[in-house]
């Protein structure tokens, strides 16, 4: 379910509220800055209003997110939530509508694809979120649901990840489930 659209569009003191947080974590990714300057990001998300828009709904569920990649081909950034553990603001949650369909009782507030979807990012999928726990350690004490094949969907299962013991793992639960500890970590390119 998408938003009006006319919620999708900052408030000028919104965007520049946004716009100096993402600044403040980019000047501190010093290998970032040798492939990309400031002022081409500022340029890019100015120019998409509706992404940082999305941008600023990661922050607003405790997301954090910050660049985490440039395509130097066709100048695109990469958002990523880069927040230690799994946003919270998007805990307590199912994978997908039908699993939280299929829940008699106990129905949590939402689910992890809808969400994503109404804040107009995409989930890391399995291999995204082995790559990005090369970047740091993050999920230590929580897990974070993946973007799930449609083969293992279709057994009633979903994946998820965390960092334990030194690696990352991956493991499989069924797509009604829903932990005060689980949440989902998302991307943008802008």
């Amino acid at each position: 379910m998408k938003k009006p659209q006319q919620k999708l569009k900052l408030s000028p003191s919104q965007t520049e509220h946004i716009i100096k947080l993402l600044q403040s974590r980019f000047l501190k990714n010093e290998a970032l800055q040798k492939k990309i300057k400031w002022e081409t990001i500022y340029k890019r998300l100015i120019a998409s209003p509706q992404k940082l828009w999305s941008i600023s709904e990661m922050e607003n569920s405790g997301g954090e997110p910050d660049l985490v990649d440039y395509n130097e081909k066709t100048g695109e950034c990469m958002f990523m939530d880069c927040v230690a553990e799994s946003p919270s603001g998007r805990r307590s949650i199912c994978y997908d509508r039908e699993g939280l369909d299929s829940r008699k009782e106990f129905k949590p507030g939402g689910n992890a694809i809808d969400m994503a979807g109404e804040m107009g990012i995409e989930m890391l999928n399995e291999e995204q979120y082995k790559k990005f726990n090369a970047l740091g350690k993050f999920d230590n004490k929580t897990s974070s649901w993946l973007k799930t094949d449609d083969q293992t969907r279709k057994h009633g299962g979903a994946l998820f990840g965390d960092f334990r013991f030194g690696r990352v793992f991956i493991y499989h639960n069924g797509a009604q489930s829903y932990y005060a500890g689980r949440g989902f970590r998302g991307f943008i390119w802008v």
